[in-house]
């Protein structure tokens, strides 16, 4: 992480480097000039030294600018944005070691052009303003990246939880929340509280709240139980983990620097590993892929036999289907739904080794309704609106790309949103189907499972007999008309 003294010996050696070609100097020419080496120079640009008072002088007096001007924090306005990237929160934060970066050669390579990174950088700030992206937004992408790196697998957290079960004694496969409750209360000295959230209106929609200066996990009423168990096993997951920079509130509220994002994801990892013990899934998975039919009762039967949300089922089998199944090219989409059939919001993604789609935009499109993700919601929400049930629906799919050979075999649990009664949610898990996918997952060939194709959001589909099309192909003419013009200006130009 950037440190201050790191900060003040790049900007020094921005600076000269900056003033030696505003010059006209080479690096021997200034040598010359000043009194110091050619390699001297260069560590002192690269931001590798930072030369004593003596030579500050002799530097200050080969470029023509005063001592107090050379060791100034003031820059040029062409190297404002580096100097400002430089002293970010996101070079103090951001633990770069975690993605194999060191900042010194990022600061190298920013020495190097500042002119070119300048422009990188105001193209960032100007597409981060249009399209309201805050600095959390990076920190959760890069979140995202870093779990696709590791194929979202932390053998290090599996171990934790195991060890955790080991020294408490925890035997049951999906242990109660009595008995969560009692170790967070006698281990950790953590007590829970199921009233004082809901007493304030402004909070209804958190679902937890730690209060660290007294130790105690605030609850909110209406959370079902398997969402209670995620949330005290979590706060486990912080306390045993010893993870003190974190978001205290459920959903965070506020923007977090990127080590608390990250701790919030190992707790809630940590959490997962315990509920959902590494060997008793592997073996449910193996057993629930050698069936040779599809059956939508034995994957809700997980639910029961786990004690766990589908969203938590199925983010789990993203941690451990790559690496015991060899599946790596999958994806993770939570959907959310408005009881009007009219707005969807793909509130959660991941994507493991390919670039699948649909992606999050913040361009206002229409995601394609022919989704199963989409389609098993509007189900869900007429049969609540009939039946007055709140079950949870499960479905399949085989998602054909538009105009490619690529297919996914999509597996989706949609359910009520606990938060909001107008609204239901729907997780899915898309594997890419090869050979090796047909060999592993036997009930793939089933007849009965429907295959559609799909595209990413109606503007950009150039599908015409789509009954679900819910606005216009605006990408797609936009595209065609830029066609038009690119041939026209070809024809004038004789080509």
């Amino acid at each position: 992480m950037m440190n201050e003294n790191f900060s003040i010996k790049h900007i020094f050696g921005l600076k000269v480097r900056d003033l030696r070609l505003e010059r006209g100097f080479s690096f021997q020419e200034l040598a010359a000039e000043s009194g110091l080496s050619v390699s001297y120079l260069s560590e002192i640009e690269k931001g590798k030294k930072y030369p004593k008072g003596d030579k500050i002088m002799q530097l200050a007096q080969a470029l023509g600018v005063s001592y107090d001007n050379l060791v100034s924090l003031q820059v040029s306005k062409k190297l404002q944005p580096v100097i400002k990237l430089l002293q970010s929160e996101f070079f103090k934060e951001f633990p770069l070691e975690l993605f194999g970066l060191d900042a010194q050669k990022i600061i190298e390579l920013i020495s190097v052009s500042p002119e070119k990174i300048n422009a990188f950088i105001n193209s960032i700030q100007v597409l981060s303003r249009n399209y309201e992206m805050g600095q959390e937004h990076f920190y959760y992408s890069a979140l995202r990246s870093y779990q696709e790196m590791h194929d979202n697998y932390f053998a290090d957290l599996e171990k934790a939880a195991s060890e955790f079960r080991q020294q408490h004694k925890v035997e049951e496969i999906a242990p109660g929340i009595e008995v969560l409750e009692r170790i967070l209360k006698e281990d950790f000295n953590v007590n829970i509280d199921r009233e004082e959230l809901a007493q304030y209106e402004a909070l209804k929609h958190l679902r937890s709240f730690y209060k660290s200066s007294e130790k105690q996990l605030l609850i909110n009423v209406g959370l079902n139980e398997a969402q209670e168990r995620f949330l005290i096993a979590r706060e486990l997951g912080f306390q045993f983990l010893k993870l003190r920079i974190r978001p205290n509130e459920t959903p965070p509220q506020k923007e977090y620097q990127f080590e608390g994002i990250l701790n919030n994801y190992k707790a809630s990892y940590f959490s997962a590993a315990l509920l959902m013990p590494e060997k008793e899934v592997v073996n449910d998975t193996k057993d629930f892929a050698a069936q040779t039919d599809w059956n939508e009762k034995k994957l809700l039967s997980y639910l029961d036999k786990y004690k766990a949300t589908p969203e938590m089922i199925m983010q789990r089998l993203t941690n451990l289907l790559p690496i015991y199944s060899g599946i790596k090219d999958l994806f993770f989409l939570r959907f959310l739904g408005t009881d009007d059939f009219s707005t969807y919001e793909l509130t959660k993604e991941l994507h493991l080794s390919r670039n699948h789609n649909p992606h999050g935009n913040s361009l206002n499109e229409h995601y394609c309704r022919r989704w199963i993700s989409i389609s098993l919601i509007k189900e869900l929400r007429s049969v609540q609106r009939l039946k007055h049930s709140n079950d949870y629906l499960a479905g399949i799919q085989i998602s054909q790309y538009h105009n490619t050979s690529d297919e996914y075999l999509c597996l989706t649990i949609a359910f009520p949103n606990v938060s909001n009664p107008n609204e239901s949610m729907s997780v899915t898990i898309g594997c890419y189907i090869d050979e090796a996918l047909r060999s592993r997952i036997k009930f793939l060939d089933d007849k009965k499972i429907k295959s559609r194709i799909v595209n990413t959001t109606c503007e950009r589909c150039a599908l015409t007999n789509c009954n679900d099309r819910i606005a216009p192909p605006y990408h797609i003419e936009a595209m065609e008309k830029q066609e038009l013009v690119t041939k026209a200006i070809s024809e004038l130009n004789g080509e």
